[in-house]
């Protein structure tokens, strides 16, 4: 990981402490109780209603996601590194659930709109899961599921590529309920074995 994308990284830790998301969850990946209401104490702070467009051009909001479980990763097209590898283990994960998978929505939201058009994200999306949806959107549409995903990211000059820049930004999967509460995060070096475990025992 490069020096920059540890700062991301840092840097969404502790947004993800700020919102009262345990530390521990997210260096250890641990399944936290749920409440009776059958949420973590952070599910009010996590998520929430977006507007985007999907990689066929299509508006969509979360309300159309409603009934799945919705598997989350926000990165960009261009990344070199994390983003593959993420997308990879939730592709996998996603495959690991048998005849549950087809509950779980797996989902990639650009932080890149910029250069991540519909067409660009549906040539990237096909490179992972035939079922994997990529969602980009205006500058301020991005801004605000980010916001609301407490996902850090941001614009850098990038004088090692052909790039005029690249994109910092955090790394964390999260995991969301048929309702859209927030119900589990999975940060970086998660196993697919044990992120299908984990989704295993929330699915009802």
């Amino acid at each position: 990981m490069t020096r920059n994308g540890m700062i991301a990284l840092v840097a969404g830790i502790l947004l993800a402490v700020a919102v009262g998301i345990g530390l521990s969850e997210l260096l250890v990946g641990t399944t936290e109780d749920r409440n009776p209401g059958g949420s973590t104490p952070a599910a009010a702070s996590v998520g929430g209603p977006f507007t985007l467009v999907n990689h066929d051009g299509e508006t969509v909001t979360d309300e159309d996601f409603r009934g799945k479980y919705m598997l989350i990763y926000f990165g960009f097209t261009f990344c070199p590194d994390v983003c593959p590898t993420e997308l990879g283990v939730m592709s996998s994960a996603v495959n690991a659930l048998g005849d549950e998978a087809e509950k779980v929505q797996p989902i990639f939201i650009t932080v890149d709109p910029e250069r991540d058009t519909p067409d660009v994200m549906a040539r990237y999306v096909e490179l992972f899961h035939p079922r994997l949806v990529g969602l980009t959107g205006t500058p301020e549409q991005i801004d605000k599921v980010a916001k609301a995903y407490h996902v850090f990211y941001r614009k850098v000059t990038d004088e090692s590529s052909s790039e005029d820049y690249t994109m910092d930004h955090s790394s964390i999967v999260f995991l969301m309920g048929p309702n859209g509460d927030y119900l589990k995060l999975f940060p970086p070096q998660t196993s697919p074995d044990k992120m299908a475990e984990t989704i295993s025992t929330h699915i009802e």
